[in-house]
């Protein structure tokens, strides 16, 4: 099985065709105003319109109030919602989008109540634990408690980088891994050889 690629955290473009021909499965837009990621909603949509046939075009939120989802999903093509906060599965399901909920490995999570929770879900994301940081922290977590045998897809998150992808996929047979910051030049700013290289990476499990 070929383990999908997420480029998040894309604020132009420039990085977002780096990505699509690269050949990433989908790419992300910030919607987070505290993350040196976020993107306007007027930027987004150029973003969007740039990305070619089957690429997922990808929109996170932290704790959104509802209007400002509906806003988002009404100017730009967004396939996909990544809710990265607490958001209910009841909250998260009210737009009528395939989402994906983001989940905090901190000590003590059940992600079996984590399934039943967002039945509704495309699929959980699995991300570093940092009090007061949703996302973004540039840190692993441990790759021995992702499951082996879920009901969701997961997508596996947090401190990836070139280096260490292929292990990580090796080690968790994930659906798909999702990275930002270990593939920047610098925070917001994308490297076209860390993206071209996380990717092969990528695929050489595969192989």
């Amino acid at each position: 099985m070929r383990t999908r690629v997420k480029i998040c955290g894309l604020t132009n473009v420039a990085d977002a065709l780096v990505a699509a021909n690269a050949g990433a499965d989908a790419i992300g837009l910030v919607f987070y105003p505290p993350s040196p990621r976020n993107v306007t909603i007027a930027d987004a949509k150029k973003i969007a319109q740039s990305i070619p046939a089957f690429v997922t075009k990808t929109a996170l939120f932290v704790n959104p109030e509802p209007e400002f989802v509906e806003d988002v999903l009404a100017n730009v093509e967004i396939d996909l919602i990544q809710f990265h906060g607490d958001e209910t599965g009841e909250f998260c399901q009210q737009f009528n989008r395939s989402y994906i909920k983001a989940i905090a490995m901190k000590p003590g999570v059940d992600l079996q109540n984590v399934a039943k929770a967002y039945q509704s879900s495309a699929g959980i994301l699995l991300d570093t634990y940092k009090k007061g940081v949703p996302g973004g922290t540039g840190e692993s977590f441990n790759w021995e408690l992702v499951p082996k045998e879920y009901e969701k897809p997961i997508i596996l998150a947090g401190g990836l980088s070139p280096e260490n992808v292929a292990q990580a996929i090796a080690q968790t047979n994930v659906w798909a891994v999702d990275v930002s910051g270990g593939v920047e030049a610098e925070k917001g700013i994308k490297s076209p050889e860390k993206i071209q290289q996380f990717i092969k990476y990528s695929m050489s499990e595969a192989e």
